[in-house]
């Protein structure tokens, strides 16, 4: 039960820092669009794949960066 407790707390922690960091933030660059659209659907292809939270989890970081990667090198070449 304190196990879970504390999870919950961390979760609870986690989104509070994440939502005090919006309301300062500007527009998302190129690369920040990108790497939240890869990693979205990174999740969803590591998930598919190894159907178990590692799989998920490499298929999150693998997706962040090369969605990062490509659309800002897609923005740079049309010049945003």
């Amino acid at each position: 039960m304190k196990r879970i407790n504390a999870s919950c707390l961390l979760a609870v922690l986690l989104a509070y820092v994440m939502l005090l960091n919006v309301g300062c933030s500007t527009y998302p660059s190129a690369a920040e669009v990108g790497a939240a659209r890869g990693a979205a659907a990174g999740a969803l292809v590591g998930q598919a794949i190894g159907r178990d939270t590692k799989s998920t989890m490499i298929g999150v970081g693998v997706g962040a960066v090369g969605g990062a990667v490509l659309n800002d090198q897609r923005a740079r070449y049309r010049g945003y």
